[in-house]
């Protein structure tokens, strides 16, 4: 049984991690958050040492440590702008880190971590889930089956709608989220270099706060993508249902399917993780390379090929 520690616990994506360290048969032995509202963890972990203050939390890991019953992963949930700090401490506590997407903002973040894992002789590991998704497995095998000149026209769109609350919270705010792109949109950028390859283009027709889109030119595949937070860019069948997430990928015209499958794939890459495996450093840093590229663009007007609903969002700006 491996112990863990979890920074950010009343996050939205926390759940999802201590259901993956409890299915993997695991034990939280400290947990961190500065909001209070953390019951959540009475369904997994109820003799968890909570702290809402960092320097308390970091005495008891460091307490811990000089008893002889250390932890061994801490597990990261916090704000995107404080995950660097935060794996950082996790490797000075000479644990591993597990990190939620995006595992930094910066590619230059990537290099410097990679000189800190190196020197702590500790791992990082970052959480891409949908590279554990079966749809997805599937599709990439049957692009690698594919004529080797094959160039597949990819649409990616993905709408999730948030309230006035995301604009105020740090999840609106650029430099701490890394912007829409990044915040919802990094793990499908992921997802589509591991299927299609290295990216070699990237243009942007839209960057604003609530929606972005562009064309990216993988090795394998010609990608529009169209991503939104407003509930007005949400197509009309969408509204009809009283729907407020959207999501679609089509390849070559047809639809992939991979609405479902996804509520035990932190549980799938824990336990790749605790095998020995999962995905690091170098795995993440195309991906950031590709958010960073988009945070830092200076929009096109789209023509020709691009992604439809831009009409939509230019119309509602």
């Amino acid at each position: 049984m491996k112990r863990f520690a979890l920074i950010g616990l009343a996050g939205y994506i926390a759940p999802r991690h201590l259901k993956a360290i409890k299915e993997t048969g695991n034990t939280l032995v400290a947990a961190l958050d500065p909001n209070q509202s953390v019951g959540i963890i009475d369904s997994y972990f109820p003799d968890t040492h909570f702290f809402t203050e960092f320097e308390r939390f970091d005495r008891h890991i460091d307490k811990r440590r000089r008893r002889g019953d250390g932890i061994d992963y801490v597990s990261i949930c916090s704000p995107n702008y404080l995950h660097d700090a935060h794996i950082r401490f996790a490797l000075r506590s000479q644990a591993d880190a597990i990190c939620e997407k995006p595992l930094v903002l910066n590619p230059w973040n990537v290099d410097a971590l990679a000189e800190f894992e190196a020197e702590s002789g500790r791992r990082i590991r970052s959480i891409l889930q949908l590279r554990h998704h079966p749809a997805i497995i599937a599709l990439r095998d049957r692009v690698a089956t594919a004529p080797a000149d094959k160039v597949f026209d990819v649409d990616l769109t993905y709408l999730t709608a948030r309230g006035n609350w995301y604009h105020v919270s740090w999840k609106g705010q650029i430099d701490q989220s890394g912007g829409i792109a990044t915040n919802i949109g990094v793990h499908f950028f992921d997802m589509l270099g591991w299927i299609f390859g290295p990216c070699r283009g990237n243009t942007v027709h839209l960057l604003r706060k609530d929606a972005a889109a562009g064309v990216l030119e993988f090795q394998r595949a010609r990608v529009r993508w169209f991503m939104s937070i407003n509930a007005d860019h949400l197509p009309s069948e969408a509204k009809a249902r009283g729907q407020r997430t959207y999501r679609s990928i089509t390849v070559d015209g047809d639809e992939l399917e991979f609405s479902e499958g996804f509520t035990d794939l932190h549980t799938v890459s824990y336990a790749e993780i605790l095998k020995g495996n999962g995905y690091g450093l170098e795995d993440v840093r195309p991906s950031i390379q590709t958010v960073f590229e988009i945070r830092h663009a200076q929009p096109v007007a789209p023509k020709g090929e691009y992604h439809p609903f831009c009409t939509r969002a230019l119309e509602t700006a």
